[in-house]
């Protein structure tokens, strides 16, 4: 799966080296097969499954990046679970940070449902809302809410070096269909996944 985040980042044409941060020699053959660099493997410490996104891209960019000499670089960290990136997005959201004074950019697309009308369950096994004042709004009168894609994340070397909050008014969103963007964090995910990729693959023109 990694070998379609590689392969849009190299069609993107956004980058002078394309590295892959991982703790794994199998991943990182397979990286290395897709025409990405390897000049590191990530320690034990950032490997774990809580290790969060901030101190895994600032390792990497400390490992590679002398920032006294070039603070203003452009660095991105693309998932290896977000098979539906394309290179032309990769290339507008560095496109936006670049004329921008943002930390970052990242894609984002919006919730399906309005979240303001979304519910929990209870201990008891029953159901109530999170918000309760919108039982009564029309869900199209509610605002338009959207959420990170989990595709990629342009930020400033610096930014990544001193791990500042990605979601800051900082940040510029790069936005995405919600039909191409799928995460992919457990089996339902993956099988979802499936599906879309069979969809697309029959519209050619929706990619």
């Amino acid at each position: 799966m990694i070998a379609w985040s590689v392969e849009a980042a190299l069609q993107s044409g956004c980058f002078d080296r394309v590295v892959v941060s991982t703790d794994s020699r199998e991943i990182a053959g397979i990286a290395d097969q897709y025409g990405a660099e390897v000049p590191f493997i990530r320690p034990s410490n950032l490997s774990g499954d809580l290790t969060g996104t901030l101190p895994v891209m600032a390792h990497a960019v400390n490992a590679l990046i002398d920032l006294e000499q070039d603070a203003k670089a452009m660095v991105c960290c693309i998932y290896a679970t977000a098979p539906f990136v394309r290179s032309i997005d990769i290339a507008r959201g560095y496109e936006m940070l670049v004329n921008s004074d943002g930390d970052f950019a990242f894609s984002v697309t919006t919730y399906p449902y309005p979240i303001q009308r979304s519910l929990r369950m209870t201990p008891g096994g029953r159901v109530e809302m999170f918000w309760p004042e919108y039982f009564q709004t029309r869900s199209q009168d509610l605002e338009e809410a959207w959420h990170d894609a989990g595709q990629f994340y342009w930020g400033r070397a610096e930014a990544w070096a001193q791990q500042r909050p990605i979601f800051s008014p900082q940040s510029l969103p790069v936005l995405l269909q919600r039909y191409r963007v799928q995460d992919i964090d457990s089996e339902e995910d993956w099988v979802r996944a499936e599906y879309m990729f069979r969809a697309l693959n029959a519209q050619p023109d929706a990619r």
